[in-house]
């Protein structure tokens, strides 16, 4: 499906996702050229909506690898399904005393079971064989340990996987790859070589009142741009947890629902919770309410626009 900058900008705006030039840009570039696009940024700020979205609009199924540390090739690539192989063992006929001369007499059966009949297929593998090119999202890679992007780069350079029992599996079709990531550790060079980069950062004060407005339509005007602003002035303070996009909409769909119209103190105090994820971030928002509110809760700029 070929895709001009336009288009892609408009696709991702259709499907709700406000994309500045320079995030369209990098999607269009990494579907043109098919390579990586690795997405950095704070965590909330709609690094893994893009490879959401992206599916949506290519009509193509998307395929999330959810990295941890301790991750290994039997979640991330393949594993044999033992259970499978130990019935066949227990009902497959053995082969006649003679009938294989010069050959292992078992040979047929562990050919058998190391066959793609008993080959159980984990996302990046199952990314490589799909009819139709998928989205691959590798959410947050910098949790894996680093001998995790060893197993990447064969894929993401020839874009095929090696199985020692059955031989290399090249891709049916390259598949459109997102990885993301919140810097918890330094990726390696070769991850980062094979890659395109995009940073996304928290959005300014306009963009995300738009975002807003886009994804909680039945929210008033008002209380759009003073949760906005709250939100702006909020990530300037010390936190241990700085709230994202993510949280901003999560407390804009909670007071609208609410029919709230407005930011009054006393609300903000008691629904801290769905913004903030640390206590210590909550007690000190509490403390400090007056302050931001003086700051954010009386200017003119909130006047419905």
């Amino acid at each position: 499906m070929s895709q001009t900058l336009a288009s892609v900008q408009t696709l991702l705006q259709t499907r709700g996702y406000i994309a500045d030039e320079y995030v369209a840009m990098s999607v269009y570039l990494a579907m043109k050229l098919r390579k990586p696009l690795l997405i950095e940024g704070p965590a909330g700020v709609g690094k893994t909506e893009i490879a959401k979205v992206m599916a949506q609009a290519l009509e193509t199924e998307l395929i999330r690898l959810q990295c941890y540390e301790g991750l290994d090739a039997n979640h991330a690539i393949y594993e044999w399904n033992y259970q499978h192989q130990l019935l066949y063992l227990k009902v497959a006929p053995l082969p006649p005393t003679g009938e294989y001369s010069n050959e292992d007499p078992f040979g047929k059966i562990e050919n058998t079971l190391f066959s793609e009949k008993f080959l159980l297929k984990r996302p990046l593998l199952k990314a490589l064989t799909q009819p139709k090119a998928p989205v691959l999202l590798i959410d947050e890679v910098d949790r894996a340990d680093e001998e995790f992007e060893s197993f990447l780069l064969e894929m993401l350079s020839d874009w095929q996987i090696t199985i020692p029992e059955i031989g290399t599996i090249k891709a049916t079709h390259i598949p459109h790859v997102i990885l993301t990531g919140n810097r918890t550790r330094e990726l390696s060079e070769a991850l980062r070589r094979r890659c395109l980069y995009l940073w996304i950062d928290y959005p300014p004060f306009e963009k995300e009142l738009a975002i807003v407005k886009s994804k909680v339509e039945q929210i008033d005007a008002t209380l759009a741009r003073q949760i906005t602003a709250f939100m702006q002035e909020l990530r300037q303070q010390r936190l241990n947890k700085v709230p994202g996009i993510a949280e901003t909409l999560d407390w804009a769909e909670a007071l609208a629902g609410m029919h709230i119209q407005h930011l009054e103190k006393s609300l903000v105090e008691s629904t801290l919770g769905v913004v903030l994820k640390d206590w210590q971030d909550i007690r000190q928002t509490q403390l400090s309410l007056s302050e931001l509110f003086e700051k954010v809760g009386i200017k003119s700029k909130w006047e419905d626009a």
